[in-house]
């Protein structure tokens, strides 16, 4: 009997029970222990290779990817991706392992370009789209890209670089690009039709680097195998017919394809991993979005006939603002999704109540887990919603205390992880990688707990970071912009609460002759726009610090908090 068909006829085991049955062996998500890269872990005997095998397994006439207008099946897509990896290869000399760094909006572009990469040995570079030239010059250089794939906002700043990054960039949706810049357009026409290069792609080569804010410095580009990323893959899958199982009814497949909003940028985990790869074996039609809008959302939720979206608190608020306000029909909708910051509990209760079929899900997971580590949904979502659910059938969790102790249930302490998703390390980062990881167990940085039914339950931070809408911030690389500024002597960044994004960007300030708008005017050059501090407090007198010379930010972010609670 197949899991599908099982999961029909059950309805009574725990969620332990559930899992063991679905991962026994010869079913279909079998798990067994494998030595991978030095670490014992549990994996999925029947997962796809690499991510070109799950590209070619996924080919079909079905739809694929939606934007605006434009309509591409998976075969299409798929199509496009081959002759982009021919030119990638065979005109630009990508080996398995060079760098191609792809850094624009959410087009069907960034997706034909991440699979043409990876489908070819190559390592996809996911440069986050809202950076400087400052930054995003760090990050070709740090990662060493040989091709830069990018639209018209992010060749302007490449071309903005000083020094300019030694990459070979090719445009997106340009017209008339710079000299020395071809346009994808004309690759792909000169290329015709053309099969994939063969090249022999193996589960732990790297597939992926994304690069994360850390709580000091430049962010740090975590490297993923395309084992990593695929069991994150399957373990949602794993998730999803283990619900079945436990609930005993399987949801009816709807008359229409099943369809997902794209409304996070891709890259971030969430957007690429549960939005868009989640989408090959499922078969489902991805409709991107050029930016948030939740009106738009709202119609194309309707239009298109949506059954999933995921995305961080602050727009899945947004939609069940319009769901009460608005007569669309948004009754497609199965699961409303969560990633990247905790929702208000009032918030989770607001969904269940707010869509005719839509029930609440989240999760914990890091890019560094691949976006995986903890699920909740449902039910237990509905009188837990203060937890991230529990542990994913690949990985292990546990919490210790400062000298590397495990705690029981109900304690808090750094929350650790390891298991098949958990990636390999910081891409040239060997001093972060061995304070990071210890006896084959990453530190998160996040203060936890687990209950007694292993539901976690994420109580604070360690590293020093702000989580802006699902965006992590990292307070290290905002103070040192400011204290870049020549009339800034002492400055500290810290996390103020703010109902829609969960936090935003605080500081204080102390210096000469200073002001609010002329600082993040200069700011503005340096950092990304949502980097730049919302609540700035410009201090008359030095900040205050602890006995050993510590700024004392605890006694700053209340301050901070107390007078944005009064409108300030």
């Amino acid at each position: 009997m197949s899991d599908s068909a099982a999961g029909a006829t059950a309805g009574s085991l725990t969620r332990q029970q559930a899992i063991a049955e679905l991962t026994a062996p010869g079913r279909d998500y079998e798990l067994a222990e494998r030595d991978v890269g030095g670490r014992r872990c549990r994996v999925f005997v029947n997962a796809p290779e690499s991510l070109r095998v799950l590209f070619e397994e996924a080919v079909s006439d079905a739809t694929f990817v939606v934007y605006g207008d434009e309509r591409l099946s998976y075969r299409e897509t798929w199509a496009r991706a081959a002759a982009l990896g021919h030119v990638l290869r065979h005109d630009y000399g990508i080996e398995p392992g060079d760098r191609v760094a792809i850094s624009m909006r959410n087009y069907p572009e960034w997706i034909v370009g991440f699979m043409a990469v990876t489908a070819i040995g190559g390592i996809a570079v996911a440069m986050n789209a809202w950076w400087t030239p400052e930054e995003m010059a760090y990050g070709l250089d740090d990662c060493g890209a040989r091709v830069l794939l990018a639209d018209r906002e992010r060749l302007e700043r490449f071309e903005a670089c000083d020094p300019r990054p030694d990459v070979r960039p090719i445009s997106v949706r340009v017209d008339a690009p710079a000299a020395g810049t071809a346009r994808i357009e004309d690759l792909l026409a000169a290329a015709g039709e053309v099969a994939m290069p063969a090249v022999e792609v193996t589960p732990d080569m790297p597939a992926t680097i994304f690069y994360t804010s850390g709580s000091t410095g430049h962010p740090k580009g975590v490297v993923s195998t395309h084992r990593n990323i695929l069991h994150a893959l399957l373990s949602w899958e794993l998730d999803m017919r283990a619900a079945v199982l436990t609930s005993g009814v399987e949801p009816p497949e709807p008359p229409f394809q099943r369809g997902t909003l794209l409304a996070v940028p891709l890259f971030h985990a969430t957007g690429s991993h549960a939005v868009y790869l989640m989408s090959y074996r499922a078969q489902r039609k991805l409709v991107s979005m050029y930016k948030w809008d939740p009106e738009l959302a709202a119609e194309l939720i309707e239009r298109e006939k949506i059954t999933q979206f995921v995305a961080p608190a602050a727009m899945t608020g947004d939609l069940v603002r319009i769901a009460r306000e608005t007569d669309r029909d948004l009754g497609s909708l199965a699961t409303v999704g969560g990633g990247g910051a905790p929702r208000a509990p009032e918030q989770v209760r607001q969904i269940g109540a707010s869509f005719a079929n839509a029930m609440p899900n989240t999760g914990w997971g890091m890019t560094e887990t691949n976006a995986i580590g903890t699920g909740i949904a449902g039910e237990d979502y509905l009188t837990r919603p203060e937890s991230s659910g529990r542990c994913s059938a690949v990985l292990d969790l546990k919490v210790v205390d400062p000298e590397g102790r495990e705690l029981p249930a109900g304690e808090r302490g750094e929350l650790l992880v390891r298991g098949t998703s958990v990636f390999q390390g910081y891409w040239n980062r060997p001093e972060v990688n061995a304070e990071v990881f210890v006896d084959g167990w990453f530190r998160t940085g996040d203060v936890a707990y687990l209950d007694g039914e292993g539901f976690l339950f994420i109580v604070d931070r360690i590293k020093d970071l702000i989580i802006r809408g699902g965006e992590n911030i990292g307070c290290g690389e905002v103070e040192a912009a400011l204290l870049a500024h020549p009339d800034v002597f002492e400055a500290a960044v810290y996390a103020v609460p703010d109902e829609r994004l969960g936090e935003e960007v605080g500081a204080t300030v102390f210096g000469r002759n200073l002001e609010a708008e002329a600082l993040r005017s200069y700011l503005a050059a340096h950092l990304a726009r949502f980097q730049i501090p919302r609540y700035l407090t410009i201090a008359d007198a030095p900040l205050p610090r602890t006995a050993s010379g510590k700024i004392l930010k605890r006694e700053l972010k209340a301050a901070a908090a107390a007078s944005a609670g009064a409108g300030a």
